[in-house]
């Protein structure tokens, strides 16, 4: 019987450290921004799809979408944030799907990491979902260090979010990253000896 495993947390939450150690250890993520990242290039089909709405304006000088003026049109109105929403999240899902069901075939246990897996509704995909929490002093603290961000830059982030106190009740396995890191990679440890 194959186990897929949803992981979750927020913004600078560590999430990408335990994603690190589970494939240090073996394990297969798919990543869904890495899937996303894939889709936007060009060719890809969330490329095709907002150049076919948008227009070739959103395009840079090498033809590549310019995330800068893309972001600008779809967060100028309502509408457009909705059907951006909407026209994406159809193909992120369906190649999502995808990848999940090819792994499936080949692998007993795997990974999906996907930092909106509760708010898009992603929950029953999987037969575990984790999530990686921190307090929201040190998810600003940290999240300000990383990307260099004010006090108020990093509250604004931060309330854009679900916070992590609400994701715990969705959550099958919580791993604190309040601690050390050697704290927090004996916790996977552990969750994963009881996985098999």
């Amino acid at each position: 019987m194959v186990k897929i495993i949803g992981l979750t947390g927020g913004i600078a939450s560590g999430k990408s450290t335990v994603v690190a150690e589970l494939r240090r250890l073996g394990y297969q993520v798919i990543d869904a921004d890495q899937v996303v990242h894939e889709l936007q290039a060009k060719g890809g089909k969330l490329y095709e799809a907002l150049v076919g709405w948008l227009g070739t304006e959103i395009l840079d000088a090498d033809s590549n979408l310019d995330r800068s003026l893309l972001s600008q049109l779809i967060f100028s109105s309502p509408e457009n944030l909705k059907k951006s929403s909407q026209l994406q999240d159809q193909i992120i899902r369906q190649e999502l799907a995808e990848r999940r069901d090819k792994m499936a075939e080949q692998l007993p246990v795997f990974f999906m990491d996907i930092p909106l897996l509760i708010e898009a509704d992603y929950v029953d995909w999987f037969d575990q979902i984790w999530l990686v929490t921190v307090d929201p002093e040190v998810q600003k603290e940290r999240l300000m260090k990383r990307n260099g961000y004010s006090a108020e830059e990093a509250d604004k982030r931060l309330a854009s979010q679900m916070p992590l106190s609400e994701k715990k009740a969705m959550a099958d396995v919580i791993i604190d990253n309040n601690g050390s890191l050697g704290q927090t990679m004996l916790q996977v440890h552990e969750v994963l000896i009881n996985l098999n």
